[in-house]
């Protein structure tokens, strides 16, 4: 299991290094780092680097790719549009706690006419691309190879820890919203765990960043993106609107996580599962 994990963190730094430059310092040059298209096309090459990784391993292991979590045939099907309306779902019920207690305002548009219909379109792919690379880079070829050696549940959790760690980083993250994002990551993993793969839980993840960072213009674990679609404002108490972190770090946050486990677990029944996962 260790050298497997080695030699795939191997293959996808090395392919991360070329990918990031040819394409963010050739086709992404004198781009804002927090525009759609500079977050595009960054998460592609993320996304292509630990997707080709694990294409190499499987290679070496004899076996399909698909069975790392992102099946081929199930691309974008159903498994993925239910995650779409769970995302909206999620982050439409954060926001309208946040705002029942005065911690949200809409403010007036920011984009108007066809650059509204622009920006979005492509912040929803750009948002696409986040939730295929981080779901397949953490509960991907890692989870997969991870729960062979110490089971599902340890590693998906270890993994989870890892997923907060990677966004401490973030300009405006903070406790609670590291603290909630390994909460998200465990949740991420039970969706897996019922749905045999990782096509929902994209769909989700894609649907919830775009909701936080276009659709109510907020910050996005801590992060503050342009070409938002309104001059939103959040105000009140850290602990009710997340502050910098934005509505992850907000208690609220907690509840809907645990509200979306549930319509998991009720969704997706418990069935016999594979040694394998």
């Amino acid at each position: 299991m260790g050298w497997r994990l080695l030699l795939y963190a191997g293959f996808w730094l090395t392919l991360e290094f070329v990918g990031k430059i040819l394409v963010l310092q050739i086709g992404a040059f004198g781009l804002n780092p927090f525009s759609p298209q500079s977050v595009l096309l960054s998460e592609f090459v993320d996304f292509a680097a630990s997707y080709a990784a694990a294409f190499l391993m499987a290679r070496l292991e004899r076996r399909s790719v698909n069975v790392y979590g992102l099946p081929i045939r199930q691309a974008f099907g159903r498994f993925f549009w239910l995650g779409i309306l769970l995302g909206l779902g999620e982050v439409s019920l954060l926001m309208a706690l946040i705002t029942a207690f005065g911690g949200y305002s809409f403010g007036n548009l920011a984009v108007h006419g066809a650059r509204l219909l622009g920006w979005g379109l492509v912040w929803a792919v750009a948002f696409v691309f986040v939730g295929l690379a981080e779901e397949f880079l953490f509960r991907g070829y890692t989870q997969y190879t991870l729960a062979r050696g110490i089971g599902f549940w340890p590693a998906a959790l270890a993994l989870s820890l890892v997923f907060g760690v990677a966004h401490q980083w973030n300009p405006g993250e903070g406790t609670m919203g590291l603290l909630n994002i390994v909460v998200t990551g465990a949740v991420f993993a039970f969706a897996l765990r019922r749905t045999g793969n990782l096509w929902l839980a994209v769909g989700w993840h894609a649907s919830f960043d775009f909701g936080e960072t276009f659709l109510f213009s907020v910050p996005n674990s801590g992060l503050v993106m342009e070409h938002h679609l309104s001059n939103a404002a959040l105000h009140g108490s850290v602990w009710l609107t997340g502050g910098t972190v934005g509505p992850e770090g907000s208690v609220f946050s907690f509840l809907t996580m645990g509200i979306s486990a549930l319509a998991i677990h009720f969704l997706f029944p418990a069935r016999k599962e594979s040694s394998e996962r």
